[in-house]
């Protein structure tokens, strides 16, 4: 892919409609999004809603990594009989690999026997061909938004593991595809799991009713060692080793601040009850470097702002032996929060409130919510902010790689498409990324891959 695109510099905010809330949003463009034709392919309506009680809940499963293995097993933890029928994965032995983990676990809730374990790039269509109730989507995100659109389509429970997309039209492909997930009545759950964490839940109430006044400032962390790498075989097709490597190359993961800091991102959004207006940052690779390190970058800060003014401090970071911190906090007038930690501090430093130990544990909570409130008949819908929260986490990026001042709109209307996944239906295919002829690096960090430069890339 190239690095240009007619991307334009952000002009600055010269009126209030330019600083208002992102929630404005929501409430009316995903609407104008279908009316636009934003949402390839046509999906049927009308779709009553089933409460399940005491009835089985037959899950299907498209993606066989840890993820989609945890989530699976955390959807069989939750009280009432649950069963796993089908599994979908591009590659064998990872369908493989999650069978074997969650039948470990739950012997008796496992059914899928070979004619119901597909694999390729088009098991996610045999999956939802299946006699299920509710899908598990936890590919790597960049094939999210074609996947939930066709989970919609079939009319299937989902849930999908964060982030939603890699970049600005999927996002908007999410956000159409709910608007006729709402109209069928399907439930959306979307793997922000906080939200679902008592600690948070009632840390974030209490902020929303004054607990350190007006909120002026606030932080947002995710630094860490960094991630996993698997070494390229001579065997792999280009694509295969970028799939098995999906971490590294934006079109499958959207980069670290997009797949891992995004919780953190989701949170201020929460805090702030919308979205930022306005972003501008900076990043680089510091020890990514060579034929092996991809396209991401290992450190990303940026400052966005939202709604009146208040600006949130973002920094993500990959580099060994730095502070690692995965924390969001917040400062108002009346004193500080560490959110992450669920505690209130008084202007003084005195502790005001803390809810102590315990309540978090989300990655189970969220199933458990989930599969409750269908027992219930009840419809939760996770997608829209879930998609809100991964273009924040993109806007991030945007500003990152291309080292400009942008504003909100300009990032959400880009039409910059990192692939085409629909186009995807082999190993054979070509990878939507290329190396430099031969897999020569050409670029000072030794990468033979196309990577961001801050004031020269301009397609982020």
């Amino acid at each position: 892919m190239s690095e240009e695109s007619n991307l334009q510099p952000a002009a600055e905010p010269t009126s209030d409609a330019s600083k208002s809330s992102r929630r404005n949003f929501i409430k009316t463009g995903s609407s104008l999004l279908i009316a636009g034709g934003a949402m390839s392919g046509s999906l049927s309506m009308a779709r009553a809603a089933h409460v399940f009680g005491s009835d089985v809940i037959k899950i299907g499963l498209v993606g066989c990594g840890g993820r989609g293995t945890g989530a699976a097993t955390q959807a069989m933890n939750t009280e009432g009989p649950t069963k796993l029928v089908a599994m979908g994965d591009a590659f064998g032995d990872r369908l493989q690999s999650c069978l074997r983990g969650v039948t470990s676990r739950h012997a008796d809730k496992v059914d899928v026997p070979q004619e119901r374990q597909f694999v390729g790039f088009d098991a996610y269509k045999k999956v939802l061909e299946q006699d299920i109730d509710l899908v598990i989507l936890a590919t790597p995100p960049g094939f999210r938004p074609l996947h939930f659109e066709s989970a919609v389509n079939a009319g299937k429970h989902i849930f999908m593991e964060k982030p939603v997309a890699t970049d600005a039209p999927g996002i908007r492909r999410v956000l159409a595809a709910n608007e006729i997930a709402k109209e069928k009545n399907l439930a959306v759950a979307v793997g922000l799991q906080r939200h679902h964490e008592p600690r948070y839940v009632e840390t974030i109430k209490r902020l929303h009713d004054g607990a350190i006044g007006d909120i002026v400032f606030a932080r947002a962390y995710w630094n860490s060692n960094g991630v996993w790498m698997n070494t390229r075989d001579a065997k792999q097709t280009e694509l295969e080793y970028q799939m098995r490597n999906w971490y590294y190359f934006n079109w499958l993961c959207g980069d670290h601040i997009v797949e891992q800091h995004i919780h953190n991102l989701d949170v201020i959004n929460w805090l702030m009850q919308g979205y930022p207006t306005m972003a501008e940052g900076m990043g680089g690779r510091e020890v990514r470097v060579g034929k092996d390190s991809g396209q991401i970058f290992d450190h990303h800060m940026i400052e966005f702002t939202y709604g009146e003014g208040t600006k949130m401090m973002s920094c993500c970071r990959h580099i060994p032996k730095t502070w690692s911190s995965v924390s969001e906090h917040a400062h108002g007038t009346k004193g500080y929060c560490d959110i992450s930690g669920a505690k209130i501090f008084k202007p003084n430093g005195e502790v005001a409130w803390e809810f102590g130990n315990g309540g978090g544990n989300g990655h189970q909570e969220e199933h458990h919510d989930l599969f409750a409130q269908l027992r219930r008949g009840e419809i939760p819908n996770e997608a829209e902010y879930g998609a809100m929260s991964t273009m924040t986490a993109i806007f991030g990026r945007m500003a990152t790689y291309s080292g400009r001042n942008l504003s909100w709109d300009e990032a959400f209307n880009s039409q910059d498409t990192l692939a085409d996944f629909d186009k995807i239906t082999s190993m054979d295919t070509e990878a939507p990324v290329q190396p430099n002829a031969e897999g020569k690096p050409t670029r000072v960090d030794g990468s033979p891959y196309p990577t961001p430069i801050p004031g020269k890339t301009v397609k982020v």
